[in-house]
């Protein structure tokens, strides 16, 4: 970019979650867009924090919500995907030769529980990108019946389609063959 191609946002912390998580995610692809890093990790939120989300309407703290399966929670974890989307839509529209920087990258959004009550034996995970073409898109792959359902399995196969190849990740030295 020749010049900033967004407003420049207000000085200081913006105190409204929303307003936040969405300076957070342009923050992101910003590092993305001037070739800054590659690699970028975006935690939006303490699963053990109490923190709350009153632009939603949920007025329970996080940890107490994720004892519970409702609505509330249901609401939090769509206001997530909604950060991991709008990240998305911001890298397509940024091309790359003849790609987007979305189809040059890996984007993995992951939870730490699939419902509320700290059920963790199914975790949620969307990837989105092709990897520079590297990785199939346009899919749903089911794992839960499968023997080998470990998240450093994911992340092995993810390693390997940029060219790192380890022998062992974490409790894993097998890949999802189907990454």
């Amino acid at each position: 970019l020749e010049k900033p191609n967004i407003p420049r946002p207000p000085e200081g912390i913006p105190q409204n979650l929303a307003d936040h998580a969405r300076l957070m995610c342009d923050i992101l692809v910003l590092a993305f867009q001037t070739d800054t890093t590659r690699v970028s990790t975006l935690k939006l939120n303490n699963d053990h924090s109490y923190l709350l989300f009153r632009h939603l309407d949920v007025h329970i703290g996080h940890h107490e919500l994720s004892h519970r399966n409702n609505n509330d929670w249901l609401k939090v974890n769509q206001f997530f995907l909604e950060q991991f989307g709008y990240i998305a839509h911001k890298l397509d529209a940024i091309q790359e030769g003849e790609r987007t920087a979305l189809d040059n990258s890996m984007l993995m959004y992951c939870s730490s529980m699939l419902t509320g009550n700290h059920i963790a034996t199914q975790l949620p995970v969307a990837i989105l990108g092709s990897a520079g073409g590297r990785l199939e898109t346009g899919r749903i792959v089911d794992y839960l019946e499968k023997p080998n359902r470990k998240m450093c399995s994911l992340y092995l196969s993810m390693l390997d389609k940029f060219g790192i190849h380890l022998e062992k990740l974490g409790d894993s030295d097998q890949r999802l063959e189907e990454i």
